[in-house]
């Protein structure tokens, strides 16, 4: 065992790393969920944004043109949700279900011919004077251009959910969709809008991991992280900081376990594996303890005939 080995700079910025399709898909799901809607298909418009990312990254040879296109795909894959729920009035946890199982369907279909292929890389963000700083600027200053717009976008949707009155209209509609439609707001429309945002932040995601993350196209790589951004909304109460947060907390527990893995830490690889999980669980349990309430309508179809 050799702790030696692992450099802390490296640690926190690797984490960084680890945690932004997390946030990306959670911060998206957020935005659902404040609507009213209960999508599950997360994973599914997760992996379709990696397929699609990878594939437009590795024909074009444009990284920004692959996770414009990873966005595209997932809200377009995410109208499929729409049909279903908002359309057909289907039960919005079977039709997040199916999402996700014909995503992953869909996806190792589609993402046969590019196995064993490496895509053109992003340049990380080179920010003059801070990028050189010691320490800080590793871990700060020193990521693709992806991370720190994951963080923006965190820092907008918690601006446009508390002060401004689309957030008002858009919590209106997950509160009392039929109040929100006697004040003559298009409930359908907004709840097809936040799905579609959905769709494009879990697309983003899902890219980030194809791309950047583990810059490969594996089938299935997503491996459960979008069932982790639904578990961060919830344990989050609804809180975009609070899921940037948890987003963080998985996402350097994952990295220090694969660390300790590596310094031959004599410890079952069973337990440092689930490690990130439990205690991201826990810690998310303790956080959630305000009794911060649901949206009154999620997962209620909206019936516009009453």
């Amino acid at each position: 065992m050799d702790l030696s080995a692992i450099n802390p700079v490296l640690l926190i910025a690797s984490l960084m790393v680890a945690a932004t399709p997390i946030l990306l898909a959670a911060i998206g799901e957020l935005v659902v969920e404040k609507a009213g809607v209960l999508n599950l298909g997360v994973e599914g418009m997760m992996i379709i944004g990696a397929i699609g990312g990878f594939a437009i990254t590795v024909e074009t040879g444009s990284p920004w043109l692959g996770f414009i296109a990873s966005a595209a795909c997932g809200a377009v894959f995410s109208l499929l949700f729409v049909l279903l729920t908002q359309v057909a009035q289907a039960n919005q946890v079977a039709s997040g279900l199916a999402l996700t199982l014909f995503g992953l369907g869909l996806s190792a279909l589609l993402g046969q011919s590019y196995v064993g292929i490496k895509p053109p890389q992003m340049g990380k963000l080179d920010i003059p004077v801070l990028s050189d700083l010691p320490v800080i600027g590793p871990i700060l200053f020193g990521h693709d251009p992806i991370l720190y717009i994951g963080i923006a976008l965190t820092a907008g949707v918690w601006a446009l959910l508390k002060y401004s009155r689309v957030g008002l209209v858009l919590r209106a509609v997950g509160e009392n969709h039929d109040a929100a439609h006697a004040l003559g707001y298009k409930v359908v429309r907004i709840r097809i809008l936040a799905i579609m945002f959905g769709g494009a932040c879990a697309g983003l995601g899902g890219a980030y991991i194809s791309l950047i993350r583990v810059p490969q196209w594996t089938e299935g790589m997503t491996a459960g992280v979008g069932w982790i951004a639904l578990a961060l909304v919830v344990f989050s109460s609804w809180k975009p900081w609070r899921a940037l947060l948890g987003a963080y907390l998985f996402g350097g527990i994952t990295v220090v376990q694969l660390n300790l893995q590596a310094a031959g830490v004599a410890i079952p690889v069973e337990y440092l594996a689930m490690s990130p999980y439990v205690i991201t669980i826990i810690v998310l349990v303790i956080l959630s303890a305000d009794k911060s309430s649901a949206p009154a309508a999620l997962g209620r179809n909206f019936h516009a005939s009453r």
